[in-house]
């Protein structure tokens, strides 16, 4: 049974699970941060285009109310005329609107980078539930949620009042000017207005932006066993893993006893160790160690090399420089050629005298290994 404590979110979140999440559109967002952004773009640019604003569409206005002399209007004059004045109007609007939507879009690329996720705009029949919907009301992020409603109200509806009090004499002072002169005047200060309030969301946005990274991190902590299961899931089951290795290990022995019947000399020690050498001087630059094996693997080669009827040559101090510093499947080192080369012409001499017969070879003693590739000189 497993721990209480296995089953508590105390973990970080994994990058897979945050990828997950990512993947279904779950990212911080911050309304604050975004309402800031367009509050503050929408400001300046009022402030900068606000008189060439106002003066295009007294332009509009003024052609639109227009009438040359003789001219009327029919139905369908009327209504060509009306939709000219709106794709005017549009076309005023349109960088101030392009400006709102790069703000709202960077604020949220700048929290949580470029996403795009179609799964966050599918229908979730759980978000209708009342009782989830109750839920949320009643935890800590709707306490918190409903703490920052009342912030703003106190703090965005205090400063506005106050911005709008003071420059309530030059509001009334609109109504004596010149209209060229009053709409951009009251545009300018509808920017500064909007500058001024979007100055109070800097606060709260300084507040919602750390509480928003933090509480999404916090909703997606896993438990220990979550992330063991993640990482039984990643990397493979260590059992599978285990049992994996010992085929691969048991097919790669079969394969290296397969080439035992082939080698020319088995070099031993006498049982500890068994290395198995192969030469073809058309093929090799250098004899190669087929197999090698110590104890149990080399009585197992011994077997096979006396099954095939292939040479042993007893010879401790070779055997263990081959079986230490030869790689199976590869040539042997360059100190040990030496040794080698008279173990060979050995199993040559010997081939002759089975063929041909004579005087049988002795067996070469005392062969050249270097002391540096003999590791302690093990008893045999």
């Amino acid at each position: 049974m497993a721990d209480d404590s296995d089953l508590e979110r105390t973990e970080p979140a994994s990058g897979r699970r945050l990828d997950e999440a990512r993947a279904k559109g779950q990212v911080p967002r911050s309304r604050e941060l975004g309402t800031l952004a367009v509050l503050f773009a929408g400001g300046g640019t009022l402030m900068l285009m606000g008189d060439s604003l106002m003066g295009h569409l007294e332009a509009l206005m003024r052609q639109g109310l227009t009438l040359a002399p003789g001219e009327s209007l029919g139905g369908a004059a009327l209504f060509e005329r009306f939709q000219h004045e709106v794709y005017g109007t549009l076309l005023a609007f349109l960088p101030f609107l392009a400006v709102l939507v790069v703000a709202a879009v960077g604020s949220s690329v700048l929290l949580s980078g470029w996403l795009f996720s179609f799964e966050a705009l599918q229908p979730s029949f759980s978000r209708l539930n009342p009782i989830s919907g109750l839920s949320r009301l009643v935890s800590l992020h709707g306490l918190i949620e409903l703490v920052k409603a009342l912030v703003k109200t106190v703090v965005v509806g205090g400063i506005a009042a106050w911005v709008i009090w003071g420059r309530l004499g030059a509001l009334m002072g609109l109504a004596q000017e010149p209209f060229r002169q009053a709409t951009a005047q009251m545009a300018h200060l509808t920017g500064t207005t909007f500058l001024l309030v979007s100055a109070s969301m800097v606060l709260i946005a300084l507040f919602d932006v750390p509480y928003q990274l933090w509480d999404y991190n916090e909703n997606l902590k896993m438990t220990k066993e979550e992330v063991r299961q993640e990482a039984k899931e990643s990397e493979g089951d260590p059992h599978i893993k285990a049992r994996i290795r010992a085929l691969q290990r048991e097919a790669a022995r079969r394969r290296m006893m397969a080439a035992v019947p082939k080698a020319d000399v088995i070099v031993v020690n006498p049982t500890r160790y068994a290395v198995a050498l192969q030469y073809q001087d058309d093929r090799m630059r250098a004899p190669q160690v087929v197999a090698k094996g110590e104890r149990l693997v080399a009585r197992r080669i011994l077997e096979l090399a006396e099954e095939s009827h292939v040479p042993v040559l007893r010879a401790p101090p070779l055997a263990r420089a081959l079986y230490h510093h030869a790689e199976l499947g590869a040539e042997i080192p360059a100190a040990l050629y030496t040794a080698v080369a008279e173990v060979l012409a050995y199993i040559y001499q010997l081939r002759r005298y089975h063929s041909a017969g004579g005087v049988p070879p002795a067996p070469p003693e005392a062969l050249p290994v270097p002391p540096a590739l003999d590791p302690g000189g093990e008893p045999a």
